[in-house]
């Protein structure tokens, strides 16, 4: 059974620092995407940054390139966020997402992850 576990989330003020980490029990399908989502409230889930392991590449979203840096710990099998630079505007519960099966969608689509965590509050205060 997979499970995925986040933590360390928390309140900052704007320009600080936050790493979130994703424990990842069972879960063993490294040809597909993992990554992170977040959801503010009244605002839709949005994809924030992912890795597709078989192709060993990184994806962001536009407004985090540049801040978050998305990374994976294959020993651990722990994948981590950080977040510099935090801004208000990200504040929201962040999402370790995992896929399992093949997608013909965008790494941003949430229909392509098939394992979810509980999610992480981040609150960024100004």
């Amino acid at each position: 059974q997979v499970q995925l576990v986040e933590s360390g989330g928390g309140s900052v003020q704007a320009g600080g620092s936050l790493r979130l980490s994703c424990a990842a029990s069972g879960y063993t399908y490294r040809r597909y995407c993992i990554g992170w989502f977040r959801q503010a409230p009244g605002k839709d889930r949005e994809g924030v940054a992912a890795v597709d392991t078989r192709r060993s590449t990184t994806y962001y979203a536009d407004s985090v390139k540049g801040r978050f840096t998305i990374s994976q710990d294959n020993a651990k099998n722990t994948l981590y966020l950080q977040m510099n630079s935090l801004k208000p505007e990200d504040t929201a519960m962040y999402y370790c997402a995992a896929q399992s099966t093949p997608y013909g969608g965008f790494w941003y689509d949430a229909a392509r992850y098939n394992y979810w965590g509980q999610g992480t509050q981040v609150t960024v205060s100004s």
